[in-house]
């Protein structure tokens, strides 16, 4: 323990580059290359030494010599003796004084090596670590806002191209998961604003009123209390999506005539105190849907709250709903400003609002479309339009009873 803490006292007290990776990486690449250059050299140097040392600089020869015997005789005999030749001894001399300056040319090479294996060492580090400084420069310009740069790193398909790419995988999925966190926020601040609007309207216009009766009171709190209902029921909803980032989805079977008609009733106040006139035409059989009923009174709601806000004053808005073949529909009909035909399509995307401005003032979010067409779209339906400039607009949503039912075409 004491080791460790003593390790990491001289490592803070070492300036910050000798800390880096870059500086590592160069100090092991330096290690290696210096490492190499010196057996390399050495072992030039040891076998050109033992090459010189094993050349002989003497030889051996022999010398006729007269002696005398210890009988008093005269012989003649052969006496062999080494004789050092003058120039192998010169040659060796020289070779030694070679050595010596192979051996300084080795040491002053060796550290000539060791600061050049330093240069490249840095370098080679620095081109290692080019991808990752890039990562680096990249993650620093995100902004916990802007999540659209990507590293998109170039060359061949090795560890770091890898971790690039897994990393651009990682800026992607975050960025998709803001976007539906804003998306989010924007669809539940829609979704909760009809049935406050709602709740406000009606209890304005029964406290307004000082003579109003038992009946009508106790009309204005079913009312109250259904659009409470819907919002507890989407809290409940928007809670569920913030915990497991997918709405819950009911599979219920419910009677769209009943939905359409609570919901009628819900938006007479506020059509009255808007100048309109709200009329429904249900059909005297039940409308069995099989799916989410809240999703699906949250869809015609939007439809119905449009209608009331962009019709003018003293003009009609009809809610009905019926049958065809095997298909329940609900249809909103209203005499408002209408609605281009090349803006048929646009109008049900995503934050499309046609006049910009008009719709900031009138704090319109350009969601209720989207979520009409989604709704209808996961019960496998289909949403109509008919409308034009100045003829006003007619939304129709398409239920089927059995899932397996072909579409009918549209306009019907």
């Amino acid at each position: 323990m004491a080791d460790e803490t003593l390790a990491v006292r001289a490592a803070e007290a070492l300036p910050g580059w000798a800390g880096s990776i870059r500086f590592r990486l160069m100090v092991l690449y330096s290690v290696l290359l210096f490492g190499l250059a010196t057996v390399v050299v050495g072992g030039i140097y040891a076998g050109l030494a033992r090459s010189l040392e094993d050349q002989d600089v003497s030889r051996t020869e022999e010398a006729a010599v007269l002696f005398r015997s210890a009988d008093g005789r005269d012989m003649i005999g052969a006496l062999e003796f080494e004789v050092q030749d003058p120039l192998a001894v010169f040659e060796r001399e020289v070779n030694e004084q070679a050595l010596d300056q192979l051996r300084t040319y080795a040491f002053g090479a060796l550290g000539l090596l060791f600061i050049g294996s330093l240069g490249v060492g840095w370098f080679v580090a620095g081109l290692v670590l080019r991808p990752v400084g890039r990562i680096t420069s990249v993650a620093r310009e995100i902004s916990g806002t802007d999540l659209s740069r990507r590293i998109e790193l170039e060359g061949p398909d090795d560890e770091l191209k890898q971790l690039a790419d897994t990393f651009d995988d990682m800026l992607t999925r975050l960025d998709e998961a803001f976007e539906n966190q804003r998306d989010f926020i924007h669809e539940a601040s829609h979704e909760l604003r009809n049935p406050l609007a709602v709740i406000r309207t009606n209890l304005d216009v029964v406290l307004s009123d000082p003579n109003a009766e038992a009946e009508e009171l106790r009309s204005a709190g079913e009312v109250v209390g259904r659009s409470a209902e819907r919002m507890t029921t989407l809290v409940d909803d928007l809670l569920v999506y913030a915990r497991h980032g997918t709405r819950a989805m009911r599979e219920e079977e419910f009677d769209l005539a009943q939905l359409v008609s609570h919901l009628a009733d819900e938006f007479a106040a506020p059509a009255d105190a808007a100048g309109l006139a709200l009329t429904k035409q249900l059909p005297g059989e039940l409308l069995p849907v099989c799916g989410d009923a809240p999703a699906v009174r949250r869809a015609v709601a939007n439809l119905i709250a449009n209608s009331v806000r962009l019709a003018p004053d003293g003009t009609n808005v009809t809610v009905s709903a019926d049958r065809f073949d095997d298909w329940n529909f609900v249809s909103v009909a209203d005499d408002g400003p209408g609605i281009a035909p090349e803006n048929h399509v646009r109008v049900f995307q995503r934050f499309w609002r046609g006049d910009r401005e008009e719709a900031r003032q009138q704090g319109r979010s350009g969601l209720g479309l989207t979520i009409v067409r989604q709704i209808v779209e996961a019960h496998g339906g289909r949403v109509d339009l008919a409308s034009d400039i100045g003829h006003g607009s007619t939304f129709v949503l398409w239920f089927p009873r059995s899932l397996a039912s072909p579409l009918p075409e549209a306009g019907v």
